[in-house]
């Protein structure tokens, strides 16, 4: 690779993808020719979409990878015919160097797995493919016939590829029928917005074109510069309304935060936690002085009598049954209204108190988001919520969002809508037959929640798990306790292989197993430290982004094909041919009987429909048109197609937004009428969900988790910045990103910092004497059992320590008593602060509710050099 990439030659073969990584999923086109002299590329198959001019690159945009054998030129940029997400050519600065992820033997992408690997002796040691299939086998039978299938279990993406998630979950819940699953951000498989869920909102229903066209936007929990970087640029500081005012509520005046106040917007440093509050208290001085948009609550709010409607006289035998049911939270719209002028946490100074919000700010988002103007027009407002909402106070916060925003009229127009931002893209193909009713834990009354994984494994209750594309310890909760756990039933078992023989190695791994050990699989395309360094006992190689025919969609349900363009290192390969090989191998070769990737996308579509993700009729169309459903999909080039997808005639036709009465409803699609044009519930219509402050179920757990400021101890909270993806597992090998350093930040106010001794670049520790972890499967009979003071009264909390060390950067734009780590740094796990505690609601971790107490350690290595990441204040842009 050279300074100065070469000019593509006019006859370089093009081929269209989409980014790798957030989930905005940008548009990218590959340019490809031979880098060794050969014969020139053949033309482009027939239905190929082809760019006119050869484009210009930076170095960073341009890698030599091999294909069929023989090294190639990629250029890999913005596609220049995308007509939507990135027109224009937009991208952030991780899908700007996305050549650079591919394979490269020059540089560390060579640390790519390449092998199947077997633990011998404490050594991971090069085997073949049927060797590991052999043993993961043989040890799976015994555990399934002699523990059951709830010892068996997996943990995997949920963003990946249609192709490699569904045969995860067809391996999961159809062949092994196992009920512990859970995804990579979760403990169990459970819904990341429930309340959104509850109220009928479709968290990705929006389209991105309207957050470019309304003209507040409230950010909840989110800065979405830093995390959707060219969704940003693109439609929230341009759009349809480029003059938007942008509310943020998020104790950090991170870079888009900073921006929109430059614009005239709002800053409410919200203490974590307390979201439910200052949006109720902003929904009550809106309701207080009238403001409320009537006309859309009147027709699109459920009464009392619909909120019931379809659910019958049975067990309510399912999280948002009984959740919306019992009274608590559901609502309507007088009930509602009686809620919020009566609680006295959202009267404006004891919520002011609450939040940390000044009471005029909160007034003043009031005024923004709902004030009519003097010609009765109201401002079009729409409402966006991330991590920072539902990862701290999982239900209530979601579920208060939701209610802010129907009040303002938002949820189903062009421009006025409520849903996630997101984080990955959406690749979850579920299969059919996730026996959730298989798990041992219950909610209230005995109704059905997901097992969690996490409390299965460190209770000893699992005997064999196949982890998929995640770091598990540094992305849960309590992560220390996690590895001491997985630590146990590993590597400091005594039955270890000490042959790379596979029957012997399987018999040894029986052995563990019987004796209450586990047996650990890791399938991913770099070893994973720890867990796929230091404990795994099996490493398999994977094939990702470029390697392999994948489809996925992005966070406004824009379907597309992620073409392959170069070969995967060695023997890896994509996870779902993993998957079939293991279940040929047990003997369930005719489940998962596909001759290509094309084939598991077509049988995923069967199982989606009538689904958010549906693309049944994509599938339906390329089998009239003799295609495959992959080719059908490239043929509709870089902008791909919304979902649902939907047919008129001969034509399809993809779906802008969810719940918009205004749209266009085919003969064909009027089963659809509840998800296309109103409220994904049984009367169509939205649910207002109450958040109590005091639900015992929230305000235990929330004062036994608040810092101890008498110890010193700060909120210890978590999120992402703009030049990092996920655990740096790409930045830290791409030679562009590894060049800036990947390194553990603390973001900590000049204050705060005064008062323990830490000057600007120092190395600091972070440590947290008295993490709570939830043990055991309480069964919950009755709703205060599984609150926080009863469970620690009946022994089902242990109390253990965690800490992390970071770079601390003095930054004015931190709230005071509030410190801010990297999310899912993969050596300094800023999760082993937090509390393995689940919202008993939801059974989601509350992983921005950390707490420690900061010590400097010395100047850190960055502190002096120039060639490192910034250590200036993120909002100084």
């Amino acid at each position: 690779m050279a300074d100065r990439p070469p000019v593509a030659p006019p006859r370089a073969e093009q081929i269209g993808t989409a980014c790798d990584y957030c989930v905005v999923g940008c548009a990218y086109r590959v340019w490809r020719w031979p880098a060794d002299g050969g014969a020139a590329t053949p033309p482009p198959s027939e239905g190929t979409p082809r760019a006119d001019e050869p484009p210009w690159a930076n170095p960073a945009q341009h890698n030599i990878v091999a294909w069929q054998g023989r090294p190639h030129h990629v250029l890999v940029l913005p596609d220049p015919l995308a007509r939507a997400v990135n027109p224009g050519g937009g991208h952030s600065m991780r899908g700007g160097t996305l050549a650079q992820k591919c394979h490269h033997p020059g540089n560390r992408t060579r640390e790519r797995l390449t092998t199947p690997l077997l633990r011998v002796g404490g050594v991971l040691r090069e085997v073949s493919w049927d060797d590991a299939i052999e043993v993961m086998a043989r040890v799976s039978q015994h555990v399934l016939a002699r523990h059951g299938e709830h010892a068996w279990g997996i943990k995997a993406y949920s963003y990946q590829y249609f192709e490699n998630t569904y045969a995860i979950a067809r391996l999961a819940f159809d062949a092994v029928g196992t009920p512990a699953f859970a995804p990579h951000d979760k403990c169990a498989a459970t819904n990341d917005a429930a309340g959104l869920d509850d109220a009928g909102i479709e968290a990705f229903s929006p389209s991105y074109d309207d957050w470019g066209a309304c003209e507040v936007m409230f950010c909840s929990g989110t800065d979405p510069f830093e995390t959707k970087a060219t969704l940003f640029t693109t439609q929230i500081m341009r759009g349809a309304e480029p003059g938007k005012t942008l509310i943020f509520a998020t104790p950090h005046r991170s870079g888009g935060v900073a921006w929109g106040l430059k614009q005239g917007g709002l800053w409410l440093p919200v203490i974590p936690g307390t979201d439910s509050v200052l949006n109720q208290a902003i929904a009550r001085v809106i309701v207080e002085r009238g403001w409320q948009d009537q006309g859309f609550i009147d027709r699109w709010v459920a009464r009392r009598w619909e909120v019931d409607q379809g659910l019958g006289r049975g067990t309510r035998d399912t999280p948002w049954q009984w959740r919306t049911t019992w009274g608590l939270f559901q609502s309507d719209w007088a009930d509602y209204r009686a809620f919020l002028l009566a609680r006295e946490e959202l009267a404006l100074a004891q919520a002011a108190r609450i939040t940390g919000v000044d009471a005029a700010l909160i007034e003043r988002a009031a005024e923004l988001l709902a004030r009519p103007r003097a010609d009765g027009s109201r401002p079009k407002a729409s409402f966006m919520l991330e991590k920072g909402n539902y990862w701290s106070n999982n239900y209530m916060n979601s579920a208060s969002l939701a209610a802010l925003g129907l009040v303002c009229g938002a949820g189903n127009r062009p421009g006025r809508v409520i849903g996630r931002g997101g984080g990955h893209q959406r690749g979850w193909a579920g299969a059919p037959g996730m026996p959730g009713w298989l798990s041992p834990e219950k909610y209230p009354g005995r109704r059905r929640k997901p097992l969690n994984l996490d409390r299965w494994l460190i209770d000893g209750r699992l005997r064999f798990a196949w982890v998929f594309g995640t770091t598990w310890i540094g992305a849960m909760a309590a992560s220390a306790e996690l590895e001491r756990a997985i630590a146990a039933l590993t590597v400091e078992r005594p039955e270890q292989p000490r042959r790379a023989d596979a029957a012997h190695a399987a018999e040894a791994l029986i052995a563990r197993a019987d004796a209450g050990g586990m047996v650990l699989v890791d399938s991913d395309i770099y070893p994973v430290d720890p867990l796929g360094t230091r404990y795994a006992d099996i490493v398999l190689p994977a094939a990702t982004w470029g390697e392999a025919d994948f489809t996925r969609c992005n966070g406004e349900r824009r379907l597309r094909l992620y073409a392959r363009f170069c070969d995967p290192p060695g023997q890896a390969r994509p996870d779902w041919q993993a998957v079939q090989a293991f279940a040929r191998r047990m003997g369930w070769g005719d489940r998962f009987a596909w001759r290509d990737a094309s084939e598991v996308f077509e049988e995923a579509a069967r199982h989606g429909r009538g689904g958010v993700y549906d693309y049944d009729e994509l599938v339906r169309q390329a089998r009239r048109d003799g295609l495959p459903g992959h080719e059908a999909l490239r043929r509709l080039g870089p902008d791909g197609i919304q979902t649902p997808v939907r047919r008129t005639g001969e034509r399809l036709i993809g779906t802008v937004r969810l719940h918009d009465p205004d749209q266009a409803l085919p003969d064909a699609d009027r089963w659809r009428t509840r998800l296309l044009q109103g409220f994904a519930t049984h009367s169509g219509k939205a649910v207002l969900l109450k958040a109590p402050w005091d639900f015992p179920g929230w305000s235990e757990f929330y004062a036994a988790a608040r810092p101890r400021t008498d110890q010193g101890e700060l909120w210890i909270t978590n999120g992402r910045i703009d030049e990092v993806w996920q655990s740096g597992f790409d930045d830290r090998r791409k030679p562009y990103t590894a060049a800036r350093g990947v390194v553990q930040m603390l973001f900590i106010h000049p204050r705060d910092a005064a008062a323990r001794g830490v000057s600007n670049g120092d190395l600091v520790r972070v440590s947290n004497d008295a993490v709570y972890v939830q043990t055991g499967m309480p069964l919950g009979v009755q709703a205060h059992e599984q609150h926080f003071d009863a469970l620690l009264a009946a022994g089902h909390i242990r109390v253990t320590r965690g800490s992390f060390e970071a770079v601390a950067v003095l930054d004015d734009g931190m709230r005071e008593g509030v410190a801010k780590a990297g999310f899912n740094h993969p050596g300094q796990h800023a999760n082993a602060v937090c509390h393995a505690v689940p919202d008993p609601l939801t059974n989601n971790y509350r992983y921005k509710l950390g707490r420690g107490r900061v010590e400097s350690l010395g100047p850190s290595a960055q502190a002096a050099g120039f060639d490192g990441p910034s250590l200036k204040p993120r909002g100084s842009v």
